[in-house]
């Protein structure tokens, strides 16, 4: 069946090709014959790879160790739940996944009745993407490919195994959701590419892949997320993200997307931004593939990367050619996109978002800057320079404080021109209450400047979004005489797009909260006890009870028994057990860190090392508020989820203004619509 999954791949990329030319036929020559065939090869692209995963898949379930990939990555011990996830373990299978979800991707576009103008450019940009990830399967990454020496009725009885750090839950969930946001972006870029072809200069195509972008950014948020989830448990060094390059090119498109759906609501409120927004998911798209590149290259060091390989030059150069493509496109088409409308006042809504903007991309930059900067130092001076978490952080920390400052501004500022009296209104108590936030903080001893401003920042950018809502309940109950539990629900569901975009933002706001306390109260201790000998650190007092050993399968576990108990009261709070999981594939032992998580603080311990007489090393961190990273993230993915959700709530318009003269949104100001 190999040479059946490998014959797919070949058949897919012919017909792949066959379409991407009916397709540009069918168009020029107006011919709906060709049209529908080219519809046709893009099922049955997707079938054809549907067909090779699932012989993969089948192969990695039975262990057919005959198979190169399954070999690599998987052994007789390897639970399903982990031969499944051994599909994306590896490079020829992430990228046969990737090639999967781009295909039946591009058959939902082409099968699309909306802006069918649009469709057939847009459907062959996306089967270029294709045809791009089969030339690689096919020719420089076969996941078919057989064990050196193989030849007919050859057996192998079992494989190298999993490497221990991929046996994690997040290995299931992290990088599938992360693939499903890079190629999500594919969409939105083919169609603005299409609209470009097709010199349509509205925001139709915005339109069309609003749902496409948001969805693409929810999943490559989710894959941020689980990844910091996943490396804060697995690698075991107590923190969550290391900036490493790899965890860089999944979050610098994350930026950018994020300033494309903030700025496509410019250009559909007041026709602006074009050039700009075209851009921005230009920008976007290509950052993808550069991820790509990083992750398969080489070329920077980094825990997360499948190792070098001749596919890097491969990903550059096609990176190279989509970023070309775009670029020409967008300068061609340069007096189609520029705008009628200009800013009125830097007082506006408009102003806000094009600012909130700047800082987004201004970040991504940044980061981008540091993460390249070890290629650079090694093209000019010949000595790769490694840029580490201080740089990034002392150029995200002030850019991210004014993004959070303008992420309470920008909802309720008014369009066009904001008045003083609107201003005062909205932001006054938001203010005084962050400037009291400083004042608390700086009697108490904070005396670093960064996590009082970031505090504060919180603090307004959250009051300004709890204000909303109440102010927006209040009018509602007003007008409607609805109990105020039931005018809230009622006020959310009216406009899911807004008020969902308030919950995510009031979940960016409570990461930032749990970012800047792991990031500035954390306390550490590396200590070497024997038994029965205690450790204080912060408020715990704990106890080295003894270092055990027991089998789990074909692993060998060395775990260390620590009682915790409160230092001040003497309150027991439990048992912590760090591990050293020894498998029989690989010399290396995994991490398994103790952890003890609340509301208030991780305490984070380590097994370090042992000696014979039972001495041990621990590695001990107390880290504070990191749990409310993980609730404001899974907020943040409601609010998402809520935006997306179809169907409409119970309305209160027109109809009720006339039974009574109750405050309406004009009254209120910009952010109390009754809507």
């Amino acid at each position: 069946m190999a040479e059946v999954g490998y014959f797919s791949l070949i058949l897919a990329l012919i017909v792949s090709l066959y379409g991407i030319i009916a397709f540009l036929l069918g168009v020029r020559k107006q011919n709906p014959m060709f049209l529908s065939s080219a519809k046709n090869a893009s099922l049955a692209v997707a079938l054809l790879c549907t067909v090779a995963t699932g012989i993969m898949v089948f192969y990695l379930m039975t262990g057919e160790y005959t198979i190169k990939y399954v070999y690599s990555y998987t052994s007789n011990d390897l639970s399903v739940f982990y031969r499944f996830a051994a599909l994306w373990a590896g490079n020829a299978g992430s990228l046969l996944l990737w090639l999967l979800l781009l295909v039946w991707y591009t058959v939902i576009v082409a099968y699309s009745k909306k802006t069918q103008h649009l469709t057939p450019y847009a459907s062959s940009i996306l089967l270029l993407n294709s045809a791009f990830f089969l030339f690689v399967l096919a020719f420089l990454s076969n996941p078919f490919e057989r064990v050196s020496g193989w030849y007919p009725g050859t057996y192998l009885a079992d494989g190298a195994g999993m490497n221990p750090m991929l046996q994690n839950p997040g290995m299931v969930f992290h990088p599938v959701t992360t693939y499903l946001g890079y190629v999500g972006f594919a969409v939105p870029f083919a169609y603005a590419m299409a609209a470009l072809i097709t010199r349509n200069s509205d925001d139709q195509w915005i339109r069309v892949t609003r749902r496409w972008t948001i969805v693409a950014w929810l999943f490559l948020t989710l894959g941020n997320l689980w990844g910091a989830q996943w490396a804060y448990i697995e690698l075991g060094w107590g923190g969550y993200w290391g900036w490493d390059p790899v965890e860089n090119a999944s979050f610098i498109p994350w930026l950018t997307g994020s300033a494309f759906l903030h700025s496509v609501m410019i250009q559909e409120r007041k026709n602006m931004l074009k050039v700009w927004n075209v851009s921005l998911i230009s920008i976007t798209y290509v950052l993808t593939l550069f991820g790509t590149f990083l992750v398969r290259s080489g070329v920077l060091t980094s825990v997360h990367a499948f190792g070098s390989g001749p596919l890097g030059r491969y990903f550059l150069i096609f990176t190279v050619f989509m970023c070309f493509f775009a670029g020409v496109l967008i300068i061609f088409r340069y007096d189609l996109l520029t705008q009628d409308h200009t800013f009125e006042s830097f007082l506006s809504k408009e102003s806000s978002f094009l600012l909130n903007n700047l800082v987004l991309v201004g970040m991504a930059f940044a980061i981008y800057f540091g993460t390249i900067y070890p290629l650079i130092s090694e093209a000019v001076r010949g000595v790769k320079v490694s840029v580490g978490a201080p740089y990034f952080n002392s150029v995200i920390a002030p850019l991210g404080i004014v993004l959070f400052l303008l992420m309470g501004i920008c909802p309720l500022i008014a369009w066009r021109k904001a008045s003083w009296r609107n201003l005062v209104k909205n932001f006054l108590w938001p203010a005084l209450g962050a400037l009291v936030v400083v004042i608390i903080l700086f009697v108490s001893g904070e005396r670093k400047i960064y996590p009082m401003l970031g505090y504060a920042t919180a603090f307004f950018t959250m009051a300004t979004i709890l204000l909303e809502f109440i102010r927006g309940t209040r009018v509602r109950h007003r007008i409607t005489k609805e109990p105020y539990p039931l005018a809230f629900i009622r006020l959310l569901l009216r406009n899911r797009r807004r008020h969902g975009g308030y919950i995510i933002h009031l979940g960016l706001v409570i990461m930032l909260i749990g970012i800047i306390g792991s990031n500035n109260s954390d306390i550490q201790l590396t200590k070497t006890v024997n038994f029965g000998e205690s450790v204080e650190i912060g408020n715990y007092r704990i106890v080295y009870e003894g270092l055990y050993e027991k089998q789990n399968g074909k692993k060998d576990i060395v775990y260390a028994d620590l009682l915790i108990s409160d230092k001040e009261s003497g309150k027991l709070l439990g048992r912590i057990e760090p591990q050293k999981v020894f498998y029989q594939t690989t010399k290396q032992p995994a991490t398994e860190v103790g952890l003890r998580s609340t509301l208030k603080e991780d305490l984070y311990i380590i097994l370090s090392a042992w000696e014979k007489d039972g001495t041990a090393t621990f590695k001990f961190h107390v880290n504070p508020l990191v749990a409310w990273i993980w609730i404001g993230g899974y907020i943040l993915i409601i609010g998402t989820i809520f935006a997306l959700w179809p169907g409409r709530g119970s309305q209160a318009g027109s109809k009720y203004l006339s039974k009574a003269s109750y405050p309406t949104a004009t009254n209120l100001g910009e952010g109390g619509q009754v809507s």
